[in-house]
């Protein structure tokens, strides 16, 4: 049996191990020689017995294995059957097979993101979605950074810095990930001024609170939460009245965002876009990667005087999008345009999608499930929107139940999760749910080998 003195030195790992992995560097080798002799001594030392004659295989082994797993992705596709449209964890929006072409199409090579081909000389990259943005929102003009929380940003440093914005004390809100409206209007040097009540803000509460000092009005669109019961919220419309003829400019923070109106697919009505520039705001911002269904941004659109403000701040070159997000976008705004949406961006294909077709997935995919010795069931559920929209409002949908057998559904999930592709379901009552409106239909047939991997793994 072995001993420390039995151990392959690191040169002689090395040797057998560059004739089972090529094209990897010398010190990628090394290091993963070096890491597993040091495990497989600490092993040793431990009282773990390892036949000698096998030492150098087994540390060949490991090496590789360790250098297989450093070299592959940490970013890597998931199959979301969660039923979360808008999962934030699993990368929000996925998006369409044009946008994807799009942005494959000007990362390949040069582009004229900053070059107006016509004039022969420098141009500006904003102007590559504004004329679209104007089109679709009616508004002025229009900007994109990087995420709806840089363009809240932006505005706020651009247009309230050592001056005061309004906000109803029942929208000084968390949005996310402990990004709060109080901190932020403090990072960006504005000063905080909450009117009304948690659940009760009147106009007058605003009107009250504007001074010489007041730069915004700001509202903040209750895109994640609601307040139900005694309540009252100053409409958008009267809001922008009562600031245009104070002379100060309404920030519309719509959060999500939508260009489609919800409601027809069985949804709580949102606030689109064009409404809240219809209603009067002065800037309207709002997310590229949720209801809209494109890559990551923060889109604002309103009035040309202000925009250009925002165009001009230092910030806004901290906070740019690059081409292949830009390219993303367009495409994303080209398809509405087309009035094409529902048809080709992914959400908004999953949100509109019929109960009778989400019905015939589920019964294919259990025929195909049927040999695992798992117990599987076809099942109503029900879906939600997430990301921040829509909160508490959710559709029915259709999906399958899985009963593992013999192995927990905790453990099968695991194995779900860990497997290639990963899959993410719901685990309730003891079984496995997959919701199949957030399964891409392209997914399916990959869905059923995994799961068939995760029942069957291990088995003989």
């Amino acid at each position: 049996m072995s001993s420390l003195r039995d151990i392959p030195s690191v040169d002689r790992l090395l040797l057998a191990l560059r004739r089972q992995v090529a094209d990897v560097s010398h010190a990628l080798l090394r290091d993963a020689a070096r890491a597993e002799i040091d495990l497989l001594r600490s092993e040793v030392q431990g009282g773990a017995v390892f036949p000698q004659e096998s030492l150098l295989n087994l540390l060949v082994d490991r090496a590789a294995a360790r250098l297989a797993s450093d070299l592959e992705p940490r970013l890597r596709p998931v199959i979301n059957a969660s039923g979360v449209i808008i999962q934030t964890n699993l990368g929000r929006a996925p998006l369409s097979a044009t946008a994807l072409a799009a942005m494959v199409h000007v990362g390949a090579g040069y582009t004229n993101l900053e070059y107006d081909l016509e004039a022969g000389e420098r141009g500006s990259r904003n102007i590559h979605l504004e004329a679209l943005l104007r089109r679709l929102s009616g508004a002025e003009s229009a900007l994109a950074v990087n995420n709806n929380a840089a363009a809240i940003y932006l505005a706020l440093s651009a247009l309230a810095v050592g001056r005061e914005v309004i906000v109803s004390r029942g929208q000084a809100v968390e949005i996310g990930g402990g990004f709060r409206i109080p901190d932020v209007l403090r990072q960006s040097g504005a000063t905080l001024v909450e009117v009304g009540t948690t659940n009760r803000t009147y106009a007058l509460d605003y009107a009250a609170a504007i001074s010489e000092r007041t730069a915004l009005l700001l509202r903040v669109h209750t895109s994640n939460f609601r307040l139900v019961g005694f309540v009252h919220e100053t409409g958008l419309a009267e809001l922008a009245e009562m600031g245009h003829a104070r002379g100060v400019p309404v920030l519309d923070d719509l959060g999500s965002g939508t260009l489609l109106p919800t409601a027809p697919y069985g949804l709580a009505s949102e606030p689109t876009v064009s409404e809240s520039v219809a209603a009067g705001a002065d800037l309207v911002t709002f997310s590229g990667d949720k209801l809209l269904g494109g890559p990551q941004a923060g889109l604002i659109v309103g009035k040309k005087e202000l925009v250009d403000q925002l165009k001009r701040h230092p910030l806004a070159r901290a906070l740019r999008l690059d081409k292949t997000t830009i390219a993303g976008l367009e495409a994303t705004l080209l398809i509405y345009l087309r009035g094409r949406a529902i048809e080709e961006i992914p959400v908004w294909q999953m949100i509109a999608a019929s109960l009778d077709g989400l019905r015939a997935r589920a019964e294919s995919l259990a025929i195909q499930l049927a040999h695992t010795g798992a117990t599987v069931a076809i099942t109503d559920c029900a879906s939600a929107v997430g990301g921040g929209s829509l909160p508490g409002a959710t559709l029915p949908s259709i999906g399958i139940t899985l009963a593992p057998g013999p192995r927990s559904a905790d453990e099968c999930g695991r194995r779900l999760r860990t497997g290639r592709p990963a899959v993410v379901a719901r685990i309730a009552e003891g079984r496995v749910v997959f919701d199949l409106r957030t399964v891409l239909p392209e997914q399916d047939a990959a869905l059923a080998r995994a799961i068939v991997a995760a029942c069957t793994a291990g088995e003989s």
